[in-house]
């Protein structure tokens, strides 16, 4: 007991930083293989035989790339003891292109495995997980796991691709049928920020959570660091602005040509015509490209 009033102690005082932004988010989950171990683990549909035991970085130049996002957090990947590798990502603005990107930065993790010459029997299931701070998806679910099924028998899967997407605005704690660490995992995501004052007593019970609390205070980052996670939160909300813009622009095309697809089409119609007005005000491309979601060949076609 003495020793939980002593962590309670040197937290409750503290300011905290936001772990979803690109900075806290990498200190906790990039650089600790024990913290995401227990993360990937709570979060994952994994089966209790099938859990991860060891995790092991992948060095940068087997990082697979995803295309266009500059403001999600996309360098935290790794492989475990049974080869299989994981992609976690942060994505902060939804845009409807996302779930396309990742597939197919988790369809390059997947072909990266093997080269020339090596026998198929070599590759290994690779899973992206996606973490949305956005409400995407009309329905309350907020767990969305894809796979790779047969049309007529749901039973029948191929091994080798899934996707995860958490929407984690809409995630409730007694909503979760997962792990307990993965109820704890997704509050400490969604609830600790820099309005934080009391820490949750179940965090301060657990040696994990307390670990990363202590990574995502104020006072563990340098003033040049400060500097960046507020740059960072700029960024975001002017994309964020940008994308709202571009989809009320996108819903009243939709709606004015009465299409039963026209508010999809729409949006989309939208996001190109703000690229067009950003890059004539000379905002730079690469941030156009993550504010719409749009590609470089899109935006200058």
């Amino acid at each position: 007991m003495a020793k939980k009033k002593k962590v309670e102690a040197h937290l409750k005082p503290a300011r905290f930083l936001d772990p979803k932004s690109d900075l806290v988010f990498k200190r906790i989950f990039g650089n600790h293989p024990d913290l995401l171990k227990s993360f990937l683990n709570g979060i994952l549909p994994l089966s209790d035989d099938h859990l991860i035991k060891t995790i092991a970085y992948l060095p940068s130049e087997q990082v697979p790339r995803i295309p266009t996002l500059k403001n999600t957090i996309v360098d935290v990947k790794c492989t475990d003891q049974l080869g299989r590798s994981f992609i976690v990502e942060m994505q902060l603005n939804w845009s409807v292109s996302f779930a396309k990107r990742l597939l197919f930065g988790t369809s390059k993790a997947y072909v990266q495995q093997i080269f020339k010459g090596d026998d198929y029997g070599v590759l290994c299931p690779v899973y992206g997980l996606a973490i949305i701070n956005e409400d995407f998806d009309p329905t309350e679910e907020w767990f969305h796991h894809y796979r790779l099924l047969n049309v007529k028998n749901a039973n029948n899967a191929l091994e080798g691709l899934e996707l995860i997407f958490l929407e984690l605005q809409k995630f409730k704690p007694q909503t979760l049928e997962h792990r307990k660490m993965g109820v704890l995992w997704l509050r400490f995501l969604k609830e600790i920020n820099e309005q934080v004052v009391d820490v949750p007593e179940e965090f301060l019970q657990n040696p994990d959570l307390c670990k990363a609390l202590e990574m995502a205070q104020e006072s563990a980052y340098s003033k040049a660091e400060l500097e960046s996670y507020d740059k960072f939160w700029d960024i975001i909300r002017v994309e964020k602005t940008f994308i709202s813009d571009a989809k009320k622009q996108g819903i009243a095309i939709g709606e004015k040509r009465g299409e039963k697809r026209g508010k999809k089409e729409g949006i989309a119609i939208g996001e190109k015509n703000l690229a067009k007005k950003l890059i004539n005000q000379g905002v730079d491309l690469q941030t156009i490209i993550a504010a719409t979601g749009l590609s470089q060949e899109e935006i200058l076609s």
